[in-house]
């Protein structure tokens, strides 16, 4: 349960940072950034909804609450796997 809180967290916690640190911010796609290659790849014509558009919006605007659930939600469910998959390991390696 610690496990899936803390991946919860951890997801939501990282996001923003992750999206600055690609080049997608509050005043647009940082050149020679993740983001600029990502943006390259389209000929500088981003469609609506495609991934790079919705990283900018989710960059520039903040992530709103649907996509803060979905992110808790990922995060959790990932951590209550890995919490799931060491404590088999563990078992295993007792002969239990």
């Amino acid at each position: 349960m610690i496990c899936a809180v803390a991946g919860g967290a951890a997801a939501v916690l990282a996001a923003p940072v992750v999206l600055t640190a690609a080049g997608f911010g509050a005043g647009g796609v940082t050149a020679s950034s993740v983001a600029s290659w990502m943006m390259s790849l389209y000929g500088g014509a981003v469609p609506a909804g495609s991934i790079v558009a919705t990283l900018q919006s989710a960059g520039a605007a903040g992530i709103g609450y649907a996509a803060t659930g979905a992110l808790a939600t990922s995060g959790a469910t990932a951590g209550a796997v890995a919490a799931r998959a060491v404590e088999d390991a563990e078992k295993k390696r007792r002969g239990k």
